[in-house]
């Protein structure tokens, strides 16, 4: 039976070694060494060593914040909270902190089943009380470096520099099948241990799609004006095609132009261009026995908080899963609200009529992922607009639900209820002046800027390439996430108000960047404060240390050097857009892009 130990050893090696090919190697071999004994066992191997407690495909949750696992470190270690304080301040991670204030202990025999039991009985226990004494009795029987990793587990978050897509490389290795095989079959059914399981029986083809689990979605990079969209998108398309001509000859054909050997204006691009809306991604699954699903960005599933959409999309009767935008709607005016007013529903678990007649919700709908029994994602953009096209006019009949009428509603209309469904407008854009048109339209009807993507893109999911790309033309903003927090002065002196946070480094380790106070309402302060408390981490009476979860959008003046912060860079004057509830730690933005932006300042301002 496979120890957690041998894991944890794994872990601690991977988090000293910064070569892809050399962790990949480590990993690959580790799962080969496990599958000799068990398949099973190598499975769960693979799924914990990438932050999984469980399979993404299992509804299942741990139910294990921060602040109960620091006081099962407090109990077990006995460590003073001036200790805790210090160990966690050294580390920043509760996982190390931990392991420096663990006991010593004879060496451990917890295997990978029982920790499978403990996280099921985790997940079904009744009581907060219940799940921490399963918690608790695992942890007692950890040595110090099991600890550490076991709580790295538990949090989500192992950060020892292996993303998923590293461990998928491994398996591959490990049982010599092609990495895009071991991909698609994560893909289809979210199951990474059971991927494992089909590499090694070689299985991975019978891999079949399982709707009702999200899909990673595809991003788009941020470009600063049309003429710098239109050279990636030429740039791309031509080192494609020239990339095509080295596999069918010895030498790439010299009159494949480059585009940067050419003026702006005499490229032609062939791009599809939607508006930008200030609203929450998502994916909807639908059609199978009246189910419906809706899951957010950073893949939670967001279905109670949308009633009307569920009311709508449980009258389709073909399998679908739709890739787009859940929007505020103003019915009559038929155009979208602000995020801010969206807002108010973000997060709700109880929706009442009062607040669907307030915010009203549509999705807008711009890209078909699954249909006809079968994945859409390797189909040219081309294609999938056109079945998306014949898709929408199918169920657009049916995906209405009745409009409130609650006192109070901001937005009336005459008909008993509304298309919940809107396919998004797009455009055929061929040149830069052409995007220029399509931004100023845009941003005339309300919405935040335009979308631009490659006729002959494949849906990527999880990617952020040149295939997409996305043109705000705003002053810069960062997406930053919320490490520490502090009592606020003044009518604000019991509540948490004022925020330190942080970007990602280059290993996906938090950097703090700056602290801001402004740009929220009083009612999100008051709900922050709460969520705070929640999931604190360290408690230093004025100020404490919380579970990085919390995503704000910060607006600031320009970037200064500084050694204030441990990324080097503070913000001058930050203060917060809004509350980023649709986005993941994983996606916020990087020290590599805060470089970027003081780069690119005129006059860069010193600490």
């Amino acid at each position: 039976m496979s120890r957690f130990a041998e894991l944890a050893s794994l872990a601690e090696e991977l988090a000293g070694t910064s070569s892809r090919l050399k962790k990949r190697a480590a990993i690959a071999a580790a799962i080969a060494k496990v599958q000799a004994e068990s398949s099973q066992q190598a499975g769960l191997f693979a799924q914990y060593l990438a932050g999984l407690p469980f399979a993404e495909a299992d509804n299942r949750k741990l139910n294990a914040g921060g602040a109960m696992l620091s006081g099962i470190v407090k109990e077990i270690s006995g460590a003073a909270d001036v200790t805790m304080s210090a160990a966690y301040r050294k580390h920043g991670d509760l996982g190390a902190a931990a392991a420096e204030l663990w006991p010593r202990l004879a060496e451990s025999e917890i295997v990978l089943d029982e920790l499978e039991a403990a996280f099921a009985a985790s997940s079904s226990a009744r009581s907060t009380a219940a799940r921490k004494h399963v918690l608790t009795e695992l942890l007692r029987r950890a040595t110090p470096l099991e600890a550490k990793y076991l709580l790295k587990l538990m949090l989500g978050d192992m950060r020892i520099g292996v993303k998923q897509s590293l461990v998928e490389e491994a398996i591959a290795e490990a049982s010599g099948t092609e990495v895009r095989a071991v991909r698609n079959a994560v893909m289809l059914e979210a199951d990474l241990a059971g991927a494992v399981e089909r590499a090694f029986t070689g299985t991975l083809a019978e891999a079949r799609m399982r709707l009702f689990h999200p899909l990673g979605f595809m991003l788009a990079s941020p470009v600063e004006t049309p003429e710098e969209a239109v050279e990636r998108f030429a740039s791309t398309k031509e080192s494609a095609e020239a990339a095509d001509v080295e596999l069918k000859a010895e030498e790439p054909d010299p009159d494949i132009p480059m585009a940067e050997h050419l003026p702006v204006e005499a490229l032609r691009i062939e791009a599809l261009v939607e508006d930008k809306y200030d609203g929450m991604r998502a994916q909807v699954h639908c059609g199978v026995d009246g189910r419906v699903a809706i899951y957010s960005r950073n893949r939670d599933d967001i279905t109670e908080s949308y009633p009307e959409l569920v009311e709508a999309f449980e009258k389709v009767s073909e399998p679908l899963i739709l890739d787009g935008e859940i929007l505020g709607w103003d019915i009559a005016g038929r155009r979208a609200l602000p995020f801010a007013v969206l807002g108010t529903r973000i997060g709700r678990k109880k929706v009442n009529d009062a607040m669907r007649a307030q915010v009203p919700v549509v999705f807008m709908v711009f890209d078909l992922m699954y249909a006809g029994g079968e994945l859409k994602l390797d189909l040219p953009l081309r294609a999938r607009r056109n079945e998306l096209e014949a898709v929408v006019e199918r169920i657009s009949a049916v995906t209405r639900s009745p409009v409130e009428k609650a006192a109070g509603g901001l937005f009336a209309s005459e008909e008993p209820d509304v298309e919940r469904l809107i396919l998004s407008p797009s455009f055929v854009v061929e040149s830069a002046d052409d995007i220029d048109r399509t931004y100023r339209k845009a941003r005339e009807r309300g919405n935040e800027g335009v979308m631009l993507k490659a006729m002959d893109s494949t849906y990527q999911p999880g990617r952020r390439g040149l295939m997409w790309m996305k043109l705000k033309r705003e002053l810069a903003t960062l997406d930053v996430v919320v490490t520490g927090c502090e009592f606020g002065h003044g009518k604000r002196a019991g509540l948490l108000s004022d925020y330190t946070f942080a970007v990602r480094g280059e290993g996906g380790e938090l950097l703090n960047v700056g602290k801001a106070y402004s740009g929220l309402t009083d009612a999100e302060i008051l709900e922050l404060t709460e969520w705070m408390k929640e999931h604190t981490l360290e408690d230093f009476g004025h100020f404490r240390t919380v579970e990085p979860k919390k995503i704000l959008e910060v607006a600031f003046n320009n970037v200064m050097r500084s050694d204030r912060h441990n990324s080097g860079f503070a913000l001058r004057f930050p203060r917060i857009l809004r509350i980023r509830g649709d986005k993941p730690v994983e996606e916020i933005d990087t020290v590599a892009r805060v470089e970027e932006i003081y780069q690119s300042q005129p006059d860069k301002a010193g600490s």
